[in-house]
């Protein structure tokens, strides 16, 4: 609780804090005046007692028979106040402890008389007040809002709570500073440099709350009670409050608020959709923290209980003495909702949901709504609660007493489908919410047991050693391995449409005009937990809106869906170790010495190599090959790049090359549309083979196949078996195999197993070897594909464009799973295990760790652009060629 007992958790949701007023409290007839605080609130008024053994006491509004100017009674020297008669009365934290309330249900009548304030000052809102509640429902809301409206838009921000006066105000406006169960109004000021929030009420804990726009590190749009009004500002630990919640009145109103603050000098962390799926896939991040990133992402918030965070139960076993995480029957299927995990309950779901009436749905609860979150948290914030279920716990025996109950109970119960919360994963936190840190008393079982600590299962010894195995489990590999299936289901592609009705994670129904949404669509919950169910800005009737404010916030919501196709499952571990992420010097650029933080150049550079630009590196062994626009085959023997052997082999450039298996013969493909063949122990060449109609552009082999690309707009598969190269030659007609035909000129191919990639303009495809058929076309670049990459596993695609942009794909589902925009122009692309290297028409070489998703060097390498750039099979050497004839050698070293 806060410094002061009384807070707007005391009050019942959506009721408003208005002002209080100091002075003397006392029973009718009784002679014993309390010294304390009125509060006067939209729904009722509430006494805070100075001496804090003495309990709250709240008169709701309703039950007030009248509200009157009180009498003096001079011989008590008691001067003029308010007389309040009240037919119930709430006793609200006696002795300042965590409890029930209790409701006295008898005719009592009450004397506040104010000490410094004019008797009139509050005769006249709290009778305006007391009418209002003796009003229908719906005329009382009606009242009640034009009243808080009237008092609001009196209110103006000081303009001496500025610390500066040369602070200009950018944005202005009245919002609400959301927190758990409670929404509190206000004034939201920016200017240059420090946010503020002014409340209309002094019930916070400063008058006027300041946010610095230097600590600023996060600003993301949230729904709020399914409407596009929500704004969370997360802040570094060197500011005043970790992260604050506005709700603005209007989606337009809440996009200029963001679009002010944004356009400040903010130093923001930048957490990319594409970038943090691709650490997650990497494992740089665990699955918790990626958990965490899309419930965010989904406008799911600690500050709003009817969207906080959702996690998994992923474990299934609660009563073993011992559990081990490496046993799959220990674990919950994911790819299932929590509805659909027993099946015998999932049929008896069916068949009610064939019986019902429109509008239907096939679970009636959510698996994340206020009261189920407080469910497993009422001991850790017992006044949530209290506020949530107007000053009651729940009943004993429906309380969150044991995990083995729990798991059991979502597995049968009809109307049990609630999945967990984060707090379950975080041992920093030490499973707090498992204990009865008040020692609150909730009262006892139906068995005699009283209510305390959360009966943990066997095998955990405490709620510490709870919360470390469950995160143990969240983390494993079993876990990992399919958690894609889970985010799928919740926030994925099967979260509405035909792939959920096939999970069971969604039915068909036909809504009702009330929720004015698509007559038509596929659902799983109650209709009232899905944004579009009801257009709020709409409803012009404050009661009708507040009614429906009031079902939303029980209901729960629907994540905001976040994929349209299937999540990518994570990636195996890669065994190359990871790269630091210093920050590049100028000083570590121009050395000579190998950093691990960087790329540089070793001094064996060979300077102008060719007489002509560099077209093409590889690596085989410990040797280095290159080829040029002279025609000329070059071989560096490694690491000090001593030029071994120098042949020429077409009086027209080369433009590629390839190193079949022994590194005893070189392919290279010419701009006079051949094949050329050099058998390197002999140093001659071997023969040569009409490959196309036009140029060569790209080679490479696969054992058994041959794979080239040209300008005459085609791929060409030619069979060529190892034992025959160099002794035979490779006769066109016997040789090839089959074309595969595209629409432009090729620029790039790379082949892994059955499949070949081939990049050209503006499309990259991907054939099956066997049938020559196309399986997949990613329209991923608006300009020349510069580079096409399958990994090993057949998992990726990476693909690089003279549009500037490197995209990232997941094979299977075809989502695009990281794009990044570079400021230079790409001329050449390097990619293995998580190494990336990028070689700009500016000479410059960019080295990208993919694991980490973060550039890691950018250095000068060439004079002019870069034209070749290769990894060797380990991805510790880096070659580059460029326009200055130059070939150079780069080094990753080694951990």
């Amino acid at each position: 609780m806060e410094k002061e007992r009384f807070c707007l958790l005391l009050l019942e949701p959506g009721e408003t804090y208005f002002e209080d007023f100091s002075g003397l409290w006392f029973k009718k007839g009784a002679k014993e005046q309390v010294p304390g605080r009125l509060k006067l609130c939209s729904r009722s008024a509430v006494f805070e007692p100075r001496e804090t053994a003495l309990p709250l006491v709240k008169l709701p509004l309703q039950h007030c028979s009248r509200v009157d100017p009180s009498q003096p009674i001079l011989t008590e020297n008691i001067g003029d106040g308010v007389e309040i008669e009240c037919n119930q009365v709430i006793e609200m934290l006696p002795g300042n402890i965590l409890a029930p309330y209790s409701f006295l249900k008898e005719s009592q009548t009450f004397i506040f008389v104010p000490t410094y304030m004019d008797v009139e000052h509050i005769l006249r809102p709290l009778s305006q007040l007391h009418r209002a509640a003796t009003l229908p429902l719906q005329d009382h809301n009606n009242m009640v809002a034009t009243i808080i409206f009237s008092r609001q838009a009196r209110f103006k921000f000081d303009p001496q709570w500025l610390e500066d006066f040369s602070e200009r105000i950018i944005f202005e406006a009245t919002a609400n500073k959301v927190t758990p169960l409670v929404v509190n109004p206000g004034r939201v000021v920016l200017t240059n440099s420090i946010l503020y929030f002014q409340p209309f009420n002094n019930i916070e804990q400063t008058v006027v709350l300041k946010i610095r726009l230097r600590h600023v590190r996060r600003v993301t749009n949230r729904r709020f009670l399914l409407r596009h009004l929500g704004l969370e500002i997360e802040c570094c630990p060197q500011s005043s409050v970790p992260r604050i919640y506005f709700s603005l009145e209007s989606a337009s109103e809440r996009d200029s608020f963001a679009e002010a603050l944004l356009s400040q000098d903010l130093e923001l962390d930048n957490l990319r959709q594409d970038e943090m799926t691709l650490k997650w896939q990497n494992s740089v991040i665990s699955n918790y923290e990626y958990l965490s990133y899309l419930n965010s992402l989904a406008d799911r918030s600690t500050s709003d209980l009817t969207q906080y965070p959702v996690f998994p139960w992923v474990i299934c076993d609660y009563e073993s003495k011992q559990i081990d995480l490496k046993n799959p029957l220990v674990f919950r299927d994911l790819t299932k909702p929590v509805g659909a995990l027993d099946s015998v309950r999932l049929q008896k779901l069916l068949d009610r949901y064939d019986e019902m009436d429109p509008p239907k749905f096939l679970y009636g609860s959510h698996y994340s709504a206020p009261g189920l979150v407080l469910f497993y948290l009422v001991r850790q914030y017992p006044h949530l609660m209290l506020c949530l279920q107007n000053g009651r716990f729940d009943h004993p025996d429906r309380m969150f007493n044991s995990m083995k109950d729990v798991w059991r109970n979502i597995n049968t119960n009809m109307s049990d489908f609630k999945e967990l919360t984060p707090e379950f994963y975080d041992p920093e936190q030490e499973g707090r919410f498992c204990t009865n840190l008040f020692g609150i008393n909730f009262g006892h079982r139906h068995d005699g047991r009283k209510v305390g600590d959360v009966e943990l299962p066997p095998w955990a010894s405490n709620s510490k050693d709870f919360v470390v195995k469950m995160r143990e489990a969240l983390e494993s590999d079993i876990v990992s391995s399919n958690l894609n299936h889970w985010i799928d289901l919740i926030f994925g592609y099967k979260q509405m449409g035909e792939e959920a009705e096939k999970a069971h994670n969604s039915k068909f129904h036909c809504f009702v005009k009330l929720f004015n949404i698509i007559p038509t669509k596929l659902i799983v919950f109650y209709p009232m937990c899905y944004e579009g169910s009801v257009d709020l800005d709409s409803e012009m009737d404050f009661g009708k809106r507040h009614a429906l404010e009031v079902q939303i916030m029980e209901f729960g919501q629907i994540p905001k869906q976040l994929f349209q196709v299937p999540h990518p499952p994570k990636l195996p571990l890669s065994p190359q170790s990871p790269i630091h992420l210093n920050d590049v010097t100028d000083s570590l650029i121009t050395s000579k010495t190998f950093s691990e933080e960087t790329i540089v150049c070793k001094e064996q550079e060979v300077q102008r190599a060719h007489r002509d630009y560099v077209s093409g590196v590889t690596f085989s062994s410990d040797r280095l090959y290159s080829v040029g626009q002279d025609g000329t085959l070059k071989i560096f023997k490694l690491p000090d790049l001593a030029v071994e052997r120098s042949a020429t082999l077409s009086s027209l450039p080369l433009s590629c090359c390839t190193v079949l298996p022994g590194a005893t013969t070189v392919l290279a493909g010419s701009w006079d549309n051949n094949l050329h063949s050099y058998e390197v122990e002999f140093g001659r060449r071997v023969e040569l083979l009409a490959a196309h109609e036009d140029a060569v552009t790209c080679l490479q082999w696969r054992p058994g196949l041959l794979v080239s690309g040209s300008w005459d707009c085609s791929v060409r598969l030619w069979r060529v078996e190892d034992a025959t190269l160099g002794k035979h030659p490779i006769r066109g007609p016997q040789a090839y195999v089959a074309e595969l035909p595209h629409e432009n000129k090729i620029n790039s191919i790379c082949v892994q197993r059955d499949f070949v990639l081939s990049g050209s303009s503006g499309e990259v495809i991907l054939w099956d070897l066997e049938t020559r058929q196309q399986l997949k076309n990613f329209p991923c670049h608006n300009d020349d594909v510069v580079g096409a990459f399958l990994d090993p596993d057949c998992r990726q695609v990476l693909t690089c464009g003279s549009d500037s942009q490197i995209r990232l794909y997941d094979l299977n589902s075809g989502l695009q799973v990281f794009c990044k925009t570079i400021t230079q122009q790409p001329t050449q692309l390097a990619w293995r295990q998580n190494r990336l290297l990028v070689g700009t028409l500016e000479g410059l070489l960019l080295a990208w760790d993919l694991r980490q998703v973060r550039q890691i060097s950018q250095i000068q390498a060439h004079k002019g652009a870069i034209t070749a750039v290769g990894l060797d099979e380990a991805a510790n050497y880096v070659a580059s060629g460029g326009t200055d004839r130059s070939v150079s050698l780069w080094r990753f070293a080694e951990l």
